[in-house]
C-alpha cells in the first residue's frame, strides 16, 4: 500500500533593491524560506551567481537533504539492527556541473559520514548499514545522479 505524504514551504523573494529585474546586476537574490511552525532559511544564490556567501544556497540545501536523509535512515537501519550509535557527522560533498547554455546539473554527490558505535563487534553490520540506509532514503533515491558514500566506522569501547 502506498502512503503519500505532502509537504509545503513558502520561497519568498527578497531582493527588490528598488528596480525588480530591470536589470541582471539591479537585483539581489535574497529569498526567505518559511513554513509554517519553523524558523525561517535564508536562502540567495551561490555566490559565483551573484548570491550572498552569508546565505543558504539550493545546491547547498540538496546536499543537505541527500545527506540528512540518509543519516536518518542509517540511524532507523542501526535501531533495526542492534547496532547502538553515539554518534554521527557526514562531511558531505557534491559536484554540479555548469553548461554552456547557462542550465546545469549535479553530476554526483559523495556522503562522507563518520560513525561512532558503542560495540566495535559490530563493525562490518554498521558498514553494510549504509547500503540498507540509502536504498531506503526518500531523497536519494529521488535524484537522477550518483549518491556515493564513503563511511567511516568508529568503535567507541
Amino acid at each position: 500500500m502506498h502512503h503519500e505524504h505532502h509537504y509545503e514551504v513558502r520561497v519568498r523573494w527578497t531582493g527588490n533593491r528598488g528596480t525588480g529585474t530591470s536589470g541582471y546586476r539591479e537585483y539581489g537574490r535574497q529569498n526567505v524560506v518559511t513554513a509554517e511552525g519553523k524558523h525561517d532559511i535564508d536562502g540567495s544564490a551561490d555566490r559565483t551567481f551573484h548570491g550572498d556567501r552569508d546565505r543558504w544556497n539550493p545546491e547547498e540545501l540538496l546536499l543537505t537533504a541527500l545527506s540528512q536523509c540518509h543519516m536518518l535512515s542509517y540511524l532507523h537501519v542501526a535501531v533495526n539492527r542492534g547496532i547502538v550509535v553515539t554518534d554521527y557527522q557526514d562531511d558531505a560533498v557534491g559536484t554540479m556541473t555548469s553548461n554552456p547554455d547557462g542550465s546545469g546539473q549535479f553530476s554526483s554527490v559523495t556522503l562522507r559520514p563518520r560513525v561512532t558505535i558503542a560495540d566495535e563487534s559490530q563493525f562490518a553490520a554498521a558498514t553494510d548499514a549504509h547500503h540498507e540506509a540509502n536504498r531506503l532514503c526518500f531523497i536519494a533515491n529521488s535524484v537522477n545522479f550518483p549518491v556515493k558514500h564513503e563511511p567511516t566506522i568508529i568503535a567507541s569501547s
